[in-house]
């Protein structure tokens, strides 16, 4: 039987002065799933990303993530390396001078020496078609790229599990394609926030909406 790597049980959250976006909401991710979160826009999506990893903290309800209660901070910075967040702008998470140096932060803070922390930089970028990107600004790059690099970072950490925040944004048709193939062609079980119908039906196995403060299933 599937290991359950999330369960989240009861979520409630409400932003201070409006009323809660969760509202008791459930949620299981075993292994080998490939999970489609869908929804209108303010419906809580990231929020529920966000509530995951531990950057923010619901009202009510457990979150359980590979196997241990998160309450704590310290409880959640042991298992965010273990879920990599890709989050919905790129500029959110990329803040090092060049590609190379926001790819090996995440290996580097894992304790990987830099010459193993360069290695994944190379593999990492070749893997998405960014070769000879290492040296490049990456506040000049374009959005679709910094986009992947945003993803490389993720991918870098060699999490267990992918949660992917509206992963084509600024992408072109040809960049999208490549992602769908890399996609498909990794292990880890995923969440993926889009409005990109044909991605979701080629990349996903599972789908949810959020709808009025719970996940129900949805079909296409």
């Amino acid at each position: 039987m599937s290991e359950v790597l999330f369960r989240l049980s009861g979520i409630t959250f409400a932003y201070e002065g409006h009323r809660p976006v969760l509202k008791g909401a459930d949620f299981e991710l075993r292994t080998g799933e490939r999970v489609a979160l869908v929804g209108r826009n303010g419906a809580g999506k990231t929020t529920l990303f966000q509530l995951m990893v531990g950057l923010r903290r619901p009202q009510s309800g457990t979150i359980e993530a590979f196997g241990k209660f998160c309450g704590s901070e310290n409880d959640f910075s042991e298992i965010r390396p273990r879920a990599g967040l890709l989050f919905q702008d790129a500029d959110d998470q990329l803040f090092c001078p060049t590609v190379a140096e926001d790819v090996a932060f995440g290996p580097l803070n894992l304790g990987k020496s830099p010459a193993e922390a360069r290695t994944i930089v190379q593999q990492t970028l070749s893997s998405l078609g960014l070769q000879g990107y290492e040296s490049r600004i990456t506040h000049k790059l374009s959005g679709g790229q910094k986009r992947l690099v945003a993803l490389a970072t993720v991918l870098a950490m060699n999490p267990e599990v992918l949660l992917l925040d509206e992963p084509t944004n600024a992408l072109d048709a040809e960049t999208e394609e490549r992602l769908i193939d890399i996609l498909n062609s990794l292990p880890q079980a995923m969440v993926i926030i889009s409005h990109d119908e044909n991605f979701l039906r080629r990349v996903t196995n599972r789908r949810l909406r959020l709808n009025g403060g719970r996940l129900e299933p949805d079909s296409i």
